[in-house]
C-alpha cells in the first residue's frame, strides 16, 4: 500500500475514530497480499476491478475463465498471493530410521537389503508439525549422494539455515530458496527439508500434499492413483523366478510390470516377464539404472526396441544428455529420463536437443516438491509425459511422490506400491494400501496424521543436533 493509504488507515481505523463506519480498501489492488494488508489495518473488505481485465496471459493459472484465474493468483500467487503469511520454523528434529525389506533388492548397480533414511520434522510456533524423508543408499551405485553424505549436510549446513528463522511469503518456496543457496547438488538432503516444509504447510491448513500441488500448478489432482510394480534383478538371475514374481504382481492388480535388466540380462528378462503376464494387456517397461553404453550394447538395445516394451528407462549413463537424445531417435521405442533428470537445467538442456520425452519424476532426486513444479511447467511447455518414480521410499517420503503423481501431466502408473510389499504387513510409518484395482488414494491429509506413532518410535533413532557448535566452540 501507499505511504498515503497508511496514514490515512492509521486515522481512520474503526474504533480508534468514533463514528467511522467500515472501511473498504480499494485503489489499484493487484495482489492478495495487498487485500491482507488492508485488512490488517482495519478494512473489513477489498473492491478490485482492473486486476479482473487482465490479459488471460498474465494470469499464472492456464485454465479456467477469467475470474476463476483472476481468484487463483488473487489467493494462491508464490509471491504476493493470500495464502502467503510469515511462519516461523522454531524447532527442528532428525532421526535415522531403519526398515528392513521383505526381501533383498537388486539393480544393475547393486542390492538393497534394508531402507534406511534419515527423517526430518520441522515444527512451526503454532504446534504444526511437518515431516520430510532423505532417502539416498548408503552407497554411490544410483547417484553421487549418499546417505552418510545427506546427513553430515542436514546437520552441519541445512537445518541451521531454517531453524529459528521466519519466513515470509509461502514457506516451502521461501524454505527451497534458503537451501540452494550455495548449495550444488545434494538434492536428496535439501529435498528432506523442503519436502517438511510442504507438509508443514499442509498440517496448518488441514490438507493433503496434492491439494497444495493443485493450487500452485492451477490444476485438479486426481484421487487416486494407478501402481506399477518393480521387481529387481533375481537370485543368480533365475528366469523362473522372474517369472513367478511377474505372475504373482498380475494377480494382485497392479496396472504396469516394470523389471530391472543389465547387459547380459535383458531378452531373457523380457522373455520371463512375457510368460508371467501371459493373457493380460498389461504394459511392460524394463529399468537399466545406466548400465548400458552405446555403440557397445546396440545389439541388446536394438533387441529391447523389438520387444513391445512401454518405454526404455534410463538405458545410459545418467551423464549421456546427448547419448539419450540420439538413442531417442534411433528407437521405436521411447525412452524414459530418470537418473539424466536432475532438475530443471537437465530439463532444459533435453529440451534443446529434442530429447526424450517420457520423464521419471523421483521427487526427492530432483531437490523437492518445488523443483516438481518447475519441472511441470517444463513438461507442459514440451509435451512430455510423466510418471512417479520411487527410490523406494517409507511411506512418509512416499507422500511427496503420490501428491505428484496426482497431477493431470503424470501419465503412466507411478512406481507407488503398497507397503507390505517391501517392509511387511504393519511395517511401514505409514502404511501405504493398494485396492484390488491396482489403485492407490491420494491422502487429504499431512504427514503428521496419517503416521503412526509407535511405529516411528521403534524404528527410529534421534540424532543429537548442535554437536558441530559444540565442537567448534
Amino acid at each position: 500500500m501507499s505511504d498515503r493509504n497508511l496514514r490515512v488507515l492509521a486515522r481512520l481505523t474503526p474504533g480508534a475514530s468514533p463514528g467511522i463506519p467500515e472501511l473498504s480498501g480499494t485503489g489499484d489492488i493487484h495482489s492478495g497480499r495487498m487485500i491482507v494488508d488492508y485488512a490488517l489495518h482495519g478494512c473489513s473488505s477489498a473492491q478490485l476491478h482492473t486486476f479482473f481485465q487482465l490479459p488471460l496471459e498474465e494470469y499464472p493459472a492456464t485454465d479456467g475463465s477469467r475470474t476463476q484465474r483472476a481468484l487463483h493468483a488473487l489467493i494462491f500467487d508464490p509471491r504476493d498471493g493470500r495464502t502467503c503469511y510469515p511462519m516461523r520454523i522454531v524447532r527442528a528434529e532428525l532421526f535415522e530410521l531403519s526398515l528392513p525389506l521383505v526381501e533383498p533388492f537388486v539393480i544393475s548397480g547393486g542390492t538393497i537389503v534394508s531402507r534406511r533414511s534419515l527423517i526430518v520434522v520441522l515444527h512451526d510456533d503454532a504446534g504444526h508439525a511437518g515431516y520430510g524423508e532423505c532417502p539416498p543408499f548408503e552407497l554411490p551405485f544410483y547417484s553421487e549422494e549418499t546417505l552418510a553424505g545427506a546427513r553430515d549436510l542436514i546437520e552441519r549446513v541445512l537445518l541451521p539455515r531454517v531453524t529459528g528463522r521466519d519466513f515470509d511469503g509461502p514457506l516451502p518456496e521461501a524454505v527451497d530458496a534458503a537451501l540452494r543457496d550455495g548449495v550444488r547438488g545434494n538434492w536428496f538432503a535439501r529435498a528432506a527439508l523442503e519436502t517438511a516444509a510442504w507438509d508443514l504447510e499442509a498440517h496448518a491448513r488441514g490438507v493433503g500434499l496434492a491439494t497444495l500441488l493443485g493450487e500452485r500448478l492451477a490444476v485438479k489432482p486426481a484421487s487416486a492413483v494407478d501402481c506399477g510394480v518393480s521387481l529387481g534383478i533375481p537370485p543368480e538371475r533365475r528366469a523362473e523366478t522372474l517369472t513367478k514374481w511377474v505372475y504373482e504382481a498380475v494377480q494382485r492388480g497392479y496396472r504396469r510390470v516394470k523389471i530391472k535388466v543389465a547387459p547380459g540380462w535383458d531378452a531373457v528378462a523380457v522373455a520371463a516377464a512375457r510368460t508371467g503376464m501371459a493373457g493380460t494387456t498389461l504394459p511392460l517397461t524394463v529399468d537399466a539404472n545406466g548400465a548400458y553404453e552405446w555403440p557397445r550394447d546396440e545389439a541388446a538395445l536394438r533387441a529391447l526396441d523389438d520387444a513391445g516394451l512401454l518405454y526404455i528407462e534410463q538405458p545410459l549413463h545418467p551423464d549421456e544428455l546427448v547419448g539419450h537424445a540420439r538413442l531417442a531417435a534411433t528407437l521405436r521405442t521411447p525412452v524414459c529420463l530418470d537418473e539424466t533428470l536432475r532438475d530443471v537445467r537437465a530439463a532444459r538442456q533435453i529440451m534443446a536437443l529434442d530429447g526424450p520425452k517420457v520423464w521419471n519424476i523421483k521427487v526427492h532426486r530432483v531437490g523437492g516438491l518445488t523443483e516438481v513444479c518447475r519441472l511441470y511447467h517444463l513438461a507442459a511447455r514440451y509435451g512430455a509425459q510423466l510418471w512417479a518414480g520411487t527410490m523406494p521410499e517409507s511411506g512418509i517420503g512416499s507422500q511427496a511422490a503420490l501428491a505428484a503423481a496426482s497431477l493431470p501431466l503424470f501419465a503412466f502408473p507411478s512406481d507407488l506400491e503398497p507397503s507390505s510389499r517391501w517392509f511387511g504387513r504393519n511395517g511401514d510409518v505409514i502404511k501405504l494400501t493398494m485396492g484390488q484395482d491396482g489403485r492407490m488414494m491420494v491422502p487429504g491429509q499431512s504427514c503428521g496424521r496419517l503416521l503412526d506413532p509407535a511405529r516411528f518410535r521403534l524404528l527410529t533413532a534421534p540424532v543429537v543436533l548442535g554437536r558441530h557448535d559444540q565442537a567448534n566452540d
